[in-house]
């Protein structure tokens, strides 16, 4: 009777990973699929998350959506072929290890102002590349 409690609460567990880990990317991928405008939302996302105020109540959901931003432009684009060689992908590849870097070693400490001031840079030269169709 034991034997068949234990592989059966084994398949249960099985089944549970199993179909949690099948539903989290499938349906949290917030990206079109067009490059320019993914990259552009989210550089909009990064930028808002990073102009907040250190003391404002959405500040921590601000950061969340931005890391999973973040994730998801990685797991899209990082193998795209297509935009590897492209000035804009590089530079954005830059600025979002720069944050992610930031946001996993000091995930309580405000982003210093220097490290926004840099953000910001890349960001100004990722829409001119995409402006200019690279």
């Amino acid at each position: 009777m034991k034997r068949y409690w234990s592989r059966l609460l084994a398949l249960t567990l099985v089944v549970v990973i199993g179909l949690t880990g099948c539903s989290s990317n499938v349906f949290s991928d917030s990206l079109s699929g067009d490059y320019r405008q993914d990259t552009l939302a989210v550089v909009d996302t990064l930028r808002n998350a990073l102009d907040l105020p250190d003391d404002a109540p959405e500040k921590a959901e601000a950061q969340t959506e931005a890391r999973q931003k973040i994730n998801e432009f990685a797991a899209r684009y990082q193998r795209d072929g297509s935009v590897a060689g492209l000035s804009s992908f590089t530079t954005m590849r830059t600025a979002l290890n720069s944050l992610a870097g930031h946001y996993s070693s000091y995930p309580n400490r405000p982003v210093p102002k220097k490290l926004k001031q840099r953000l910001e840079q890349e960001f100004k030269q990722v829409e001119m590349a995409l402006n200019r169709g690279s």
